[in-house]
């Protein structure tokens, strides 16, 4: 594909540069970026911008925040004694969707997968046990994707925290194995939070 500009080439790089955006795509992206007002483009860079530099991870469960506490951390009507182990920000706002959870959350940023060299010291896993021991829950929710990477998770997550005093679950098996907790329609997940099972690593 011959590009007649070499910022228009530029533009179209960065924005291929995004997941699930071929370059045809961000060919046509640019494109209609390019007939945009100049006022619309200042707004939209000012909005990338600010993505970058003003928003958090909360403090408490490394949610996506503009403020140093979440929103559902901060709300004293959330139930403390319950914490829901997910993957990232896109499951937490899926759960939020379906109104069936009350409790509070703890975000990992990922799964562990070795062969894409995500170790547990490259999620949000070290303070887990720190907010178990601080916030003293009854019962920790596993609702990571029923996937090869969202199971070494579990196992690795329950072996951190087998010997507090708390109740371990996962969501019940209502998602389908291989797919992605985001994707679920919100009765299916509202169901799988509901009827969620004990844990247990011979599953």
């Amino acid at each position: 594909m011959q590009i007649p500009s070499v910022h228009l080439e530029q533009a179209v790089d960065q924005l291929a540069s995004l997941p699930g955006i071929g370059r045809r795509t961000a060919l046509r992206l640019a494109l209609d970026l390019l007939k945009r007002k100049e006022l619309e483009i200042d707004d939209f860079v000012q909005a990338l911008s600010a993505l970058k530099d003003k928003v958090l991870h909360c403090q408490n469960c490394g949610n996506i925040s503009d403020v140093p506490i979440c929103q559902i951390c901060s709300n004293p009507k959330r139930d403390t004694q319950l914490i829901c182990v997910v993957e990232d920000i896109r499951d937490v706002m899926a759960i939020e969707a379906t109104s069936a959870f009350n409790g509070l959350y703890h975000v990992l940023g990922g799964l562990i997968s070795p062969m894409d060299g995500i170790g547990p010291q490259d999620l949000n896993l070290a303070t887990l046990p720190t907010r178990i021991e601080t916030n003293k829950p009854k019962e920790i929710i596993l609702a990571l994707s029923p996937t090869m990477e969202g199971d070494t998770t579990n196992f690795y997550i329950y072996k951190k925290i087998k010997n507090f005093e708390l109740v371990v679950t996962r969501i019940s098996r209502g998602i389908a194995v291989g797919s992605e907790l985001q994707y679920a329609d919100e009765l299916t997940l509202g169901r799988s939070l509901q009827q969620r099972q004990l844990f247990d690593l011979a599953q």
